[in-house]
């Protein structure tokens, strides 16, 4: 029999598969996760958060090989730039090519990536086999939660699962830069 936090990890996986959207604690709060291929799953979330499709959404991944896809074009020093500064909250925008639903890029040429260093988020990833759409568990304008009962205020039993664990203590949502000016778009 496997381990409880295996066998979750993988009902997780299995529920993400099957279109679903799920609750998950991150490096600073619960976020929502779901396939970003996925169009009815993402516009569900999107749905859930009251979130503008405008404005894009980020791919988390459990190890950069999950986001090679996106990368490949990158020159290598932008690579090193990337590398050093995952796993952990770091996500940049990197130039999507088309390769992404424009559910998930939003109005925007570029999407935002991020390797978790979450070791919940990680193992999702790695058990789903490829990166998620990672979104703060709120409805857009109200505070991100950092307990699964905010989580649950939020949005009841409309989720169609829940990664147990604790958020880890980042303290703060991750910070996202552009990959080619570095430029800050949230500290």
């Amino acid at each position: 029999m496997l381990p409880a936090a295996n066998f979750r990890t993988r009902l997780c996986a299995n529920v993400l598969a099957g279109g679903g959207v799920i609750a998950c604690p991150t490096e600073a709060v619960w976020g929502l996760s779901c396939d970003p291929f996925s169009g009815s799953a993402v516009q569900r979330l999107l749905d859930l958060k009251q979130r503008p499709a405008h404005k894009g959404l980020i791919l988390v991944a459990g190890d950069e090989s999950q986001l090679e896809f996106l990368l490949a074009d990158l020159a290598p020093a932008l690579r090193q730039k990337l590398r050093v500064s995952w796993p952990g909250p770091n996500t940049w925008l990197v130039p999507h090519h088309g390769r992404v639903p424009a559910l998930v890029h939003g109005k925007f040429e570029s999407v935002a990536v991020r390797v978790s260093g979450h070791p919940g988020v990680r193992e999702l990833c790695r058990v789903y086999g490829g990166p998620l759409v990672s979104s703060s568990a709120n409805v857009a304008g109200q505070p991100a939660p950092k307990t699964l009962l905010a989580v649950r205020n939020y949005f009841g039993t409309r989720l169609d699962g829940l990664l147990p664990g604790q958020v880890a203590a980042a303290g703060r949502p991750s910070t996202i830069r552009d990959v080619f000016t570095d430029e800050v778009f949230r500290a």
